[in-house]
């Protein structure tokens, strides 16, 4: 009986002795094994691990691709205009013995710590040396691009993997909103005043070559008219003259008919002449009857 009594106790003791020895690295995980703070191990592989009750103790990490939410930065870019970027990288814990040497304990906060501190350093240098509108442009990847690789290095003396950066919003300060706004409409006012100057000219120069096309036109009909008229009076100057040439009795008597007619026009006239006055001569002569 004191066997068994003494038996179960040292039973259980050893059983609890042996499954503290053991322990379950998850396959989302790394771990490593530490002696008095020290390395002994290092247990990249899921499944079951063994250590030293009591002396040494197990510390797993998170081998999954981790976020890293930056807080907002405010940065000036190569033409002097202040931007506030608000941005975030995925990284991963590739050297786990690393990791634990250069953040010790409490990693994960030392390590995002760290990680800020680099991350905000290139993102100043890399943004600082580009325009502010490359910075505001859609097309940025270029850009997080740089500030990946400037980071890589001192990413890795940390036993971290910089995977990617990305710029979630870049924006101009609240207070430098107003004066931008009043700058771009001062552009665009600018550039629809170029426009309607432009406009303007070409009205004009359309204008006087209208005008030039309309003269030339004018010029050219009175031309043609001039032509025909000077034709015209040719052939009745040519038809009197064969009328005459027939007839000149009968032609002098036309020619007398036409101007009482237009001497007497309308009833108005008032003339003062002698009976005897040539003008008369078909008005008296029997010939002219």
């Amino acid at each position: 009986m004191r066997k068994t009594a003494f038996l179960i106790p040292a039973v259980v003791v050893a059983g609890a002795v042996a499954l503290s020895s053991l322990f379950i690295v998850d396959e989302r995980e790394k771990a490593l094994v530490l002696q008095f703070g020290q390395i002994v191990r290092v247990q990249e592989q899921p499944g079951l691990g063994y250590k030293i009750p009591f002396i040494q103790e197990v510390v797993t990490y998170d081998d999954r691709i981790l976020s890293r939410d930056m807080e907002e930065l405010e940065v000036t870019a190569s033409d002097g205009r202040r931007i506030v970027v608000d941005a975030f990288a995925r990284y991963r814990i590739t050297d786990v013995e690393t990791f634990r040497r250069a953040v010790g304990v409490g990693a994960e906060r030392a390590a995002a710590s760290r990680l800020d501190s680099i991350l905000r350093a290139e993102t100043r240098q890399v943004l600082g040396s580009v325009t502010s509108n490359d910075i505001l442009s859609t097309d940025r990847a270029a850009l997080m691009q740089r500030i990946r690789n400037g980071a890589i290095d001192e990413a890795q003396a940390l036993g971290l993997q910089i995977i990617d950066v990305r710029l979630k919003r870049t924006d101009l300060p609240p207070e430098n909103l107003a004066a931008t706004y009043d700058r771009m409409t001062a552009e665009r006012e600018r550039e629809a005043a170029d426009e309607i100057a432009r406009g303007n000219e070409a009205a004009q120069r359309i204008r006087a070559q209208a005008d030039r096309t309309v003269t030339e036109l004018v010029s050219d009909a009175e031309r043609q008219g001039e032509i025909i008229r000077g034709e015209a009076d040719a052939t009745r100057n040519r038809v009197f003259a064969e009328a005459y040439g027939a007839d000149p009795e009968f032609f002098e008597f036309y020619r007398s008919m036409n101007a009482y007619a237009t001497a007497l026009e309308n009833g108005n006239t008032s003339m003062v002449l002698s009976p005897n006055s040539e003008f008369f001569k078909y008005m008296k002569s029997s010939e002219g009857n």
